[in-house]
C-alpha cells in the first residue's frame, strides 16, 4: 500500500471554524481570500487548535490539477485552507470583490514565521527534499533566525513508504513536538501526503514546494519588481525551461480560458 496517498481510517475532528476564512472559489478551489498580515495572526493566534491539519500552498498548476482531478481537490479544500501562492489567484479574487486578497507565497511565509520562532518558541520539522539540501538549510535557518528551534529533519526515499516505516516516521515526528510540519515534496504529492496525516502527524502541516531549495539558497527567487508584477512564474520558467513549459503552457492557457473568461 502506499503510504503517501493512504487515508487514515480515525475521523480527524477540526479545532478551528473553517468558516471564518473568507474564501473565493475558483475552479473548485476554496481559495483563502487574505493576506500576509492576516494569515500570520491567524496562525499565532490558533497554532495550537491547527495541530493535526493542514494548509496548502495554491497556485495555477495546482488549482488546474485540482480542477481536472476531482480526488485532488478534495484535498486541497480538506485542509484549514489554501492560501493564494499565485499572483493570478489574488487577482482572481480582487476582481471577484475581495478587495484585502493578496498574493501570500510559501517561502514568505515560511521567512515571516522563522523571524518570530524565537520570541513565540515554535519547534519546526522538516519533511521533504535531499539530505544535502536539509543540511545546508538547517546551517542557513540556524545562521539567519538565531534561537530558531529545530526539532528534526527528515529526506524521505525516492519510493513509497511502507506501512511500518509510514508508522514509524509519524511516531518519531510526533515525538519532536513541533509546532509546524513543513512538508517539501512537490505538488500534488505534498498535499496527498498531507491529507493522508491529517490528524496523524502532531503539528500544523504546511506543504511549500520549493520552499526548501529557496531557504537554503539552492535556488534564488525572482526580483522583487517581477513577484509584484506576477512574474515569478517567468523568472522560474527562464531558471528550468526544459521541465517547466509543458506545464506552465498547459495549466497557464486552462487557468485563463477557466478562471478569467469563463469565469469558473
Amino acid at each position: 500500500m502506499n503510504m503517501d496517498n493512504a487515508v487514515y481510517s480515525e475521523e480527524f475532528v477540526r479545532r478551528v471554524d473553517k468558516s471564518q476564512t473568507p474564501t473565493c472559489n475558483i475552479m473548485g478551489v476554496d481559495i483563502a481570500a487574505i493576506n500576509m498580515e492576516w494569515l500570520l495572526d491567524y496562525i499565532t493566534n490558533n497554532i495550537e487548535n491547527l495541530s493535526g491539519d493542514y494548509i496548502t500552498v495554491a497556485n495555477v498548476h495546482t488549482t488546474v490539477t485540482a480542477y481536472e482531478e476531482p480526488e485532488y481537490q478534495r484535498v486541497q479544500n480538506g485542509g484549514a485552507m489554501a492560501i493564494p501562492d499565485g499572483g493570478p489567484l489574488s487577482s482572481i479574487g480582487k476582481k471577484r470583490g475581495h478587495k484585502n486578497m493578496e498574493r501570500t507565497t510559501g517561502p514568505s511565509l515560511m521567512t515571516e514565521i522563522f523571524a518570530i520562532s524565537a520570541k513565540h518558541g515554535y519547534r519546526h520539522y522538516f519533511y521533504g527534499a535531499t539530505e544535502e539540501t536539509l543540511e545546508k538549510l538547517e546551517k542557513k535557518l540556524r545562521e539567519t533566525y538565531p534561537g530558531i528551534q529545530i526539532a528534526g529533519m527528515y529526506s524521505p526515499p525516492f519510493r513509497p513508504l511502507t506501512i511500518e516505516e509510514d508508522v514509524e516516521i509519524v511516531q518519531k515526528i510526533n515525538a519532536t513536538k513541533p509546532d509546524f510540519v513543513w512538508v517539501g515534496l512537490g505538488a500534488p504529492k505534498q498535499e496527498r501526503w498531507m491529507a493522508a496525516h491529517q490528524g496523524k502527524v502532531k503539528g500544523l502541516m504546511l506543504g511549500v514546494g520549493a520552499g526548501f531549495d529557496y531557504c537554503a539558497d539552492n535556488i534564488k527567487r525572482a526580483p522583487m519588481w517581477m513577484q509584484k508584477c506576477n512574474l515569478e512564474w517567468f523568472y522560474r520558467l527562464m531558471q528550468d525551461p526544459k521541465r517547466l513549459f509543458a506545464r506552465y503552457f498547459h495549466t497557464n492557457t486552462k487557468f485563463i480560458w477557466n478562471a478569467y473568461i469563463r469565469g469558473k
